[in-house]
């Protein structure tokens, strides 16, 4: 498909051969394809065959760092290890996989800002991740200093403190020498990619939430970054997802277990490589991706420049306008943790939440437990409302569960417009794993739900990026016919769409009216910081 690779250490850059078609003198005669996802709980591979089966399957948690309220931090070298790890583990579930393996496709995270040297070496050992928030004030400098109309002229999207412009300039602020040493700055999968062939690159799916580029030209902006003060020279190449980086090294070849020279495309941000895997192409279709955080996407033709939606580039050209909150599977999590100390499941969540019944017994949860990605509050706060002696455990895990989709239904119902409400959702990632939820999201919204058989849609959006690049399919049309597949469809309960409709009044109030309480928690949060270090230091 495409030549050009990134740009490889010290600025040198190489062109590599076409990767050629099935019976091509010289070809790969491999039937697999390689998926690697760098997520935020853990680092996923699998091995994907060209009817989008997944013959097998390996996950390795990582640890999430947090040092204070609203900081997200992982280390880089955990993302390597894990990848390591778990495509040996791959490899050893299907026989004679190292030998079928025609392609190396990498989605992850996005907006974990990873610095490096000019020798590739990494100059902070834990970044800051997507969910990190420690920018709020270089973010609300740059808000005073530029119109909000012009950052969404530029950008096609708001400030806001998850994207790597403003990482960069904090990373600049509170770490001057490694900032001086800094030569490239890569999202987790450019990482990854670069430690498995050398070359360094970002696809245009990332660049297009980066806050640095021109969304009308889809190149680096000089004018964002003289504005936001992220240096130029940091940028790589910008390519395709589907085009081929480079190939795979003899080292990593040798740690993987793999044949060296198998080739490794650019890959995409793992938000939309998994609605590409969920068979989201066209304009007008819609898309429920709930894994950490919880993101609605409708794709179009063009943006919607709104200051609490994010206009993301997809794989094939269509913009995907979203509305997203960073509470998703992370509420889920947290009540399993707090609540619980680890000591139920997942499923026992849904289980006890089903026990309850529609509105949680007037209960409501804001689930804003890590603040908000895009929002006029990005310190916002979380907080169960409406207690009374008679709740259950079962109407909080159920509170959980309806505050996820009421956060997500209040950004969806600003952005109604008559163009961005779809006629079909597809569910995909953990949260399609939950009936429950999915048949509370479908009521919420109003809207049909389908599910893909395939929870894991990152890793087959990264099959089909290899199957459209090696020209198994001559497109991503092609690719979504042969390998996306569903399975049920959920429609809404009519009586809980108008209890929902009800709710939904009483919650867009309490979430307004909560606002005037946040900046006066991070106050009260400093004061005990402070006094937690003179403790410490007495």
């Amino acid at each position: 498909m495409i030549l050009l690779t990134g740009h490889r250490r010290h600025g040198s850059s190489t062109k590599i051969a076409p990767q050629g078609k099935r019976g091509d003198k010289g070809a790969a005669m491999g039937n697999l394809y390689l998926a690697i996802d760098v997520g935020t709980g853990g680092l996923r591979a699998a091995l994907v065959d060209r009817s989008g089966q997944i013959l097998a399957y390996a996950h390795q948690e990582h640890e999430q760092i947090v040092p204070q309220f609203g900081w997200s931090e992982q280390r880089p070298m955990d993302w390597w290890t894990g990848t390591i790890a778990s495509i040996k583990h791959v490899l050893e579930k299907v026989p004679d996989a190292a030998k079928r393996v025609s392609a190396i496709c990498t989605c992850g995270q996005m907006h974990g800002t990873v610095l490096v040297d000019d020798d590739g070496e990494l100059l902070l050992d834990a970044v800051p991740l997507w969910n990190d928030k420690r920018t709020v004030q270089q973010v609300d400098a740059f808000k005073k200093r530029v119109p909000q109309a012009k950052s969404l002229s530029l950008a096609a999207n708001s400030p806001a403190p998850a994207w790597p412009a403003f990482k960069l300039i904090w990373i600049k602020e509170n770490h001057s020498d490694a900032f001086e040493r800094a030569r490239h700055v890569l999202m987790p999968k450019d990482w990854i990619n670069y430690k498995l062939t050398g070359a360094l690159a970002q696809d245009y799916t990332e660049a297009s939430l980066s806050f640095l580029m021109d969304w009308k030209k889809r190149i680096w902006s000089d004018e964002l970054c003289e504005l936001t003060g992220a240096p130029r020279f940091l940028l790589p190449p910008l390519l395709n997802s589907y085009d081929v980086l480079g190939r795979l090294s003899r080292e990593a070849a040798a740690l993987l277990g793999l044949a060296d020279g198998i080739p490794v495309l650019v890959g995409a941000g793992d938000y939309p490589m998994a609605l590409l895997g969920s068979g989201v192409i066209a304009s007008g279709m819609g898309s429920d991706v709930t894994g950490t955080s919880s993101i609605i996407t409708i794709l179009r033709d063009d943006i919607i420049p709104d200051d609490e939606a994010a206009n993301v580039l997809m794989p094939n050209g269509k913009w995907g306008v979203m509305t997203l909150v960073d509470a998703g599977g992370d509420a889920i999590r947290w009540a399993r943790r707090a609540i619980h100390g680890n000591n139920l499941s997942y499923d026992d969540i849904e289980v006890s939440a089903s026990q309850s019944i529609a509105g949680s017994n007037g209960l409501f949860f804001l689930p804003y437990l890590s603040g908000e990605r895009i929002a006029q509050k990005p310190n916002s706060r979380a907080q169960y409302f409406g207690l009374k002696a008679e709740h259950t455990m079962h109407d909080l895990h159920r509170a959980v569960l309806e505050g996820v989709a009421f956060s997500v239904r209040l950004k969806l119902d600003k952005l109604a417009d008559g163009k961005t409400k779809p006629n079909r959702i597809v569910a995909a990632s953990g949260g399609a794993k939950s009936n429950l939820w999915l048949k509370i999201k479908s009521s919420m919204y109003n809207v049909p739900y389908v599910i893909t058989k395939e929870a894991e849609c990152g890793v087959i959006g990264a099959a089909m990026s290899m199957a459209v690049a090696l020209g198994d399919y001559s497109n991503f049309e092609d690719a979504a016919k042969a390998m996306v597949h569903y399975t049920d469809e959920i429609k809404p309960d009519p009586y809980w769409v108008e209890l929902y409709d009800h709710m939904m009044l009483i919650y867009a109030r309490l979430y307004d009216h909560s606002k005037s309480f946040y900046d006066d928690l991070d106050r009260l949060d400093a004061t005990h910081t402070k006094q937690a270090r003179e403790q410490s230091n007495s």
